[in-house]
């Protein structure tokens, strides 16, 4: 019995000791694993901030290219009829979101979003404006629709994706 005593004066503090030196271990572990995290994080953020910052742009400039005041002058043929037109019109949009499509992953669901609904608003207008365009219409016939039609509608989906786009980048900085 007093074998039991004298083993269970040693083996109480060392096992006290033993579960201190654990939680001091277990402690600093933990804080080791958070500033593993923290660091892959920085390093995380250093290299996606760069391709966020540079997909906003691509955005930005997307949206400024396909408003209507931009490409109905940057694309204006004289000699193109209003189908020709309206066609011409249709592939540079179609072709500068497909450029633009993966750019997506940088950003919100709603601002994609925004984004996307002001070029189908557009497309759908263009249309519209073609539609009413009878078969010897030439391509300024269609541009004053387009115009007409642009200035007679009460929300600007592009100005609106724009001041998305704004928006998300100020949230960021």
């Amino acid at each position: 019995m007093e074998a039991f005593i004298e083993f269970g004066k040693i083996l109480i503090p060392a096992s006290l000791v033993l579960y201190a030196v654990y939680l001091i271990v277990r402690s600093f572990m933990l804080k080791e694993i958070e500033v593993k995290k923290l660091e892959v994080r920085t390093r995380a953020i250093e290299t996606i901030l760069p391709a966020r910052l540079q997909a906003y742009e691509r955005m930005t400039l997307f949206l400024e290219r396909i408003a209507p005041q931009n490409l109905l002058i940057r694309l204006n043929n004289p000699g193109f009829t209003a189908r020709d037109f309206q066609k011409v019109l249709l592939d540079e949009i179609r072709n500068e979101y497909n450029h633009n499509v993966s750019q997506q992953i940088y950003m919100s669901e709603e601002t994609w979003n925004q984004t996307r609904n002001a070029k189908d608003d557009l497309v759908i207008l263009i249309n519209e404006a073609a539609s009413a365009m009878t078969p010897e219409s030439t391509s300024i016939n269609l541009s004053k629709k387009i115009f007409e039609m642009t200035m007679e509608k009460k929300v600007d989906l592009i100005g609106l994706a724009l001041t998305g786009l704004r928006n998300e980048i100020q949230q960021t900085f």
